[in-house]
């Protein structure tokens, strides 16, 4: 049986080889190493416009949005903090249609950091645009990754894959604010951040603010692949 096709959203950026420079799709291969190895066949989809949204949504079995700078503040009424990156419009544009077409075709989406973020901007929610400023702490570690503990509710997907507690690594200057419509918090820091989400409804719609795929953790995407995979009369 041919492997489940997970997408994973991907940066156009300006890259070197040798004396050339030129624009490139780029990915982290942790993202395409844990779909591999979770069971999965990673295609990366570059950030070229919403033209082929039907299309990718189509032709995929799954979805991991990933991870990258901040979204723009002004696509959930907010104003842009000097503190974080400068954002990436067409980057922007293509992940919340991207997202807004997979919720709508039911399509299993993994959302990984800034993925989370575009998920929940997607369906309405907001952001809180500098962490410290709420927590009054570096916890979350704004510049490199610092490990905590999160406590997750069992009955979730995530609680399923990972237990009702798992200590994380990570490094964030954003977190949700209002949840978009639809999901619900399943996964929360020591100060009441949310660390993940679902979409109740939805056959497997998660998000999670840090990055398994860098500490090797595959069960969340050896769930996402599960549920992309299709099922005895071909139907995922």
């Amino acid at each position: 049986m041919p492997r489940p096709l997970i997408g994973i959203t991907a940066y156009l950026e300006a890259a070197r080889w040798g004396n050339w420079l030129r624009e490139a799709v780029l990915s982290p291969p942790a993202y395409a190493n844990a779909v591999e190895k979770a069971g999965g066949a990673p295609v990366l989809l570059p950030p070229l416009g919403t033209g082929l949204l039907d299309d990718y949504v189509r032709g995929l079995d799954g979805l991991v949005l990933a991870g990258g700078v901040e979204l723009d503040a002004t696509l959930y009424h907010e104003t842009h903090d000097d503190r974080v990156d400068d954002p990436q419009p067409h980057r922007d544009r293509f992940e919340l249609a991207l997202a807004r077409a997979a919720v709508k075709a039911g399509l299993p989406t993994l959302a990984i950091s800034r993925g989370m973020h575009v998920l929940n901007v997607a369906l309405g929610g907001s952001l809180i645009g500098w962490l410290p400023d709420v927590v009054h702490h570096e916890n979350h570690g704004t510049g490199a990754a610092a490990p905590h503990d999160i406590q997750i509710s069992v009955s979730s997907r995530v609680g399923k894959a990972l237990g009702d507690r798992a200590e994380i690594t990570l490094g964030h200057r954003q977190a949700l604010k209002r949840l978009g419509t639809g999901l619900i918090a399943v996964a929360w820091a020591p100060d009441q951040i949310v660390e993940g989400v679902e979409l109740q409804g939805h056959p497997f719609c998660v998000g999670v603010q840090w990055h398994p795929e860098r500490d090797g953790d595959l069960r969340l995407y050896k769930a996402l692949v599960e549920a992309a995979a299709p099922g005895p009369d071909g139907n995922v």
